[in-house]
């Protein structure tokens, strides 16, 4: 007998105890009333579901509520949770607003798993767009939402896009049309289509401005700059512009005409404005382009001249800065200062004295070069008082790249959703840079004996040899098996002939992982123990010739979770390995689970039979923030503990927390882990673990 449906009191109750958080105030009787209808079990699945958003969002959890009538018409079960599962991804990857047009998007959702047509949607490409257009224009670009939704268009620092695309009917074409309008918007910031020192857009468009031809210019100014830019990019990226020319299809024969003159690699924004003028002489209207992009010159032209005006004046400053540190603070017609920006590096020469710009000045030359397509000459002179303030960016172009771009992503699992969030955490791998050249030299004069105590329990772990019995040869004669023969002759069974031993050296073949907990709690006598700890399982490491490799573990936030190189598999253990052991050091928080899935991805490339990973830590998985900490992270642990063993991949941890008996044997299983009293202890401690493990 099925239970009964909950009534419209009982929902608002359930409902209102887990929105409390909505800034919205909204009352929950509206929804109640709307649910009582359902079935008792989708009763059930949307109130769990709520619940689980509503720790994300309170705002989602109450938006949820409010479609689920009309998402369970629409939507079977499964296609319930995905639906649901997308919109707190989208809020994962892209805020609250995503997530909203995701969630309302219910129709969309429906086409999209049923394949009837092949919908985009602009938060599912948003982030490859970005490092492309990252690494097409050498300096971060804004991207957001078109305000119109359908529109595309540039105020030169941000592009803006459709918020879904659907205008062609081929699988993948609409990901590349995205792209293409991406390409095209970057363009017109680099190839002019804004203006320059001797093309003035906005006096061009002047004789329509206000008129009623005004939005035709406008069309035709988009149409005739999609030609001249495509040639552009053509001819500095040829590949690219084969894509393009790919969406646009064929030309329309109004355009055909103006290619000639406009389809050219040094075809400028001037060429356009006298093709505009022959156009605008007619009453045609302006053909329509897949790749053509909107061009609104009040915004674009009041953007560009504020960034124009703010990048002269940083470049002003470091130019100013560097001539007084060159020693002519008073010699200005003396000094002939020159701008060399090529291939991203910006340097100035100062009565021939070489001198490289700060990182922030080093990006405003490159940004005006972009712009105007040369440095000011009135930046080349000084600007006021002042010396140059360094800013936190840190490098040039090319580094600050690499910054914004994890060397991978990992997925994370949310108990509450019993999903994984998708691309979730940034790892980031460095190596430690060199320490003290006499530290492990200390520590090794410090605890002689202990590491000869160690090296020689590792020396019997791999001289141990097997005895091979019921052998057709050996070195020595098998007594059991030479028993066994006498009792068969004296039955009358033919004896077998397998009377030796033979003793064979075991063959093995293993790969250790030892992951070491670099958070900030571990600063002072707990970091010190781990690297003594590390110096002295190297020593004894080498005498039993296991391939092993060492990593540190640290990080702030998803967006930031930073791997440390201490040891590679293929690396030796020399003077660079000893020196990264003195330099390891307490960074900033303990996120686990992503560290023990980057370092089981590098374990399992190992040609070994048998791989453990071994985790030196002193506390539970935490980092900023509330989310992280209690019982996500060792959900997340223990679940990236989970696949690690499904893969193949022992798992061991050794921790100096008293109240880790409280969480480890969750995640690691009740012999998976050992808690120490006494931190003294750590060094001999992993040695007597891993010889166990490696058994």
């Amino acid at each position: 007998m099925s239970e009964r449906r909950l009534f419209a009191a009982e929902l608002e109750a359930r409902l209102d105890a887990v929105l409390f958080a909505s800034h919205s105030h909204r009352s929950a009787t509206g929804i109640a009333e709307g649910l009582e209808a359902l079935p008792r079990v989708q009763q059930e699945k949307l109130l769990d579901w709520v619940a689980v958003a509503a720790q994300t969002y309170a705002e989602i959890g109450y938006l949820i509520a409010t479609l689920a009538p009309q998402a369970f018409v629409m939507l079977d079960d499964a296609s319930f949770d995905a639906w649901v599962l997308a919109g707190l991804d989208a809020f994962d990857r892209d805020g609250g607003r995503a997530a909203m047009e995701v969630l309302r998007d219910l129709e969309g959702f429906r086409l999209k798993l049923d394949g009837d047509r092949p919908v985009v949607k602009f938060a599912e490409i948003e982030a490859r767009l970005s490092r492309f257009l990252q690494g097409l224009s050498g300096r971060p670009l804004g991207l957001s939402i078109s305000a119109s939704g359908a529109d595309a268009w540039t105020d030169t620092d941000t592009l803006y896009l459709p918020g879904q695309l659907d205008a062609q009917p081929q699988a993948g074409a609409n990901r590349k049309l995205y792209k293409t309008l991406a390409t095209m918007l970057w363009a017109q910031a680099r190839f002019g289509t804004f203006g320059s020192a001797h093309c003035d857009l906005d006096a061009a468009l002047a004789p329509w401005q206000g008129t009623e031809d005004q939005e035709r210019a406008l069309q035709w100014l988009a149409a005739l700059e999609s030609v001249r830019l495509e040639a552009r990019v053509t001819n500095e990226l040829p590949g690219l512009g084969a894509e393009i020319a790919a969406v646009r299809g064929l030309w329309p024969p109004s355009l055909e005409p103006l290619l000639v003159r406009l389809y050219q690699a040094d075809a400028t924004l001037a060429d356009t404005l006298a093709c505009l003028a022959e156009c605008m002489r007619g009453s045609a209207e302006a053909p329509h382009l897949p790749h053509a992009v909107r061009i609104d010159p009040a915004i674009a032209l009041r953007v560009r001249a504020e960034r124009i005006a703010r990048h002269k004046e940083i470049l002003s400053r470091a130019i100013h800065a560097l001539k007084g540190s060159a020693g002519h603070p008073g010699q200005r017609d003396e000094v002939m200062a020159q701008l060399a920006a090529e291939g991203g590096a910006a340097e100035i020469n100062l009565a021939e004295k070489v001198s490289a710009l700060p990182p922030e000045a080093r990006a405003a030359a490159q940004s005006l070069l972009q712009d105007l397509g040369e440095v000011p000459p009135e930046c080349l002179l000084p600007a006021g008082p002042g010396v140059w303030q360094a800013t936190a960016l840190k490098g040039d172009a090319e580094t600050l790249a690499s910054q914004l771009e994890p060397d991978c992503r990992y997925d994370e699992w949310d108990y509450r959703r019993k999903a994984y969030r998708h691309d979730w955490c940034h790892v980031f791998e460095a190596d430690v840079p060199a320490g003290a050249a006499d530290y492990v030299g200390a520590v090794k004069a410090r605890h002689a004996a202990l590491i000869r105590q160690i090296r020689r329990r590792f020396e019997m772990l791999r001289g141990e040899n097997r005895m091979l019995g019921r052998q057709p040869e050996g070195e020595e004669i098998d007594l059991d098996a030479m028993v066994d023969a006498l009792g068969d002759r004296r039955a009358g069974c033919e004896p077998s002939a397998r009377l030796f031993c033979q003793r064979i050296r075991n063959q093995r073949s293993l790969a250790a992982m030892f992951m070491v907990d670099m958070s900030g709690s571990t600063k002072g006598w707990v970091n010190d123990a781990e690297r003594e700890a590390l110096v002295m399982l190297c020593e004894a490491l080498e005498s039993l010739g296991d391939a092993y490799a060492i990593c540190g573990f640290s990080g702030w936030t998803r967006t930031r979770c930073d791997i440390y190189r201490i040891k590679h598999f293929a690396e030796r253990y020399d003077d660079a390995v000893r020196a990264r052991i003195a330099a390891v050091e307490a960074k900033d928080y303990t996120r686990m689970g992503v560290a023990i899935r980057h370092l089981t991805r590098l374990l399992l490339r190992q040609p070994a039979r048998h791989r453990l990973l071994v985790t030196l830590s002193d506390g539970r998985p935490d980092d900023f923030g509330d989310e992280y900490r209690g019982h996500y992270g060792i959900e997340d642990t223990r679940r990236a503990l989970q696949e690690a063993r499904e893969q193949g991949v022992r798992s061991y941890c050794i921790t100096i927390d008293r109240h880790g008996a409280d969480y480890l044997a969750h995640m690691y299983g009740a012999a998976g882990y050992t808690v120490l009293d006494d931190v003294k202890k750590l060094p001999l401690k992993v040695a007597d673990i891993y010889r166990r493990l490696a058994s």
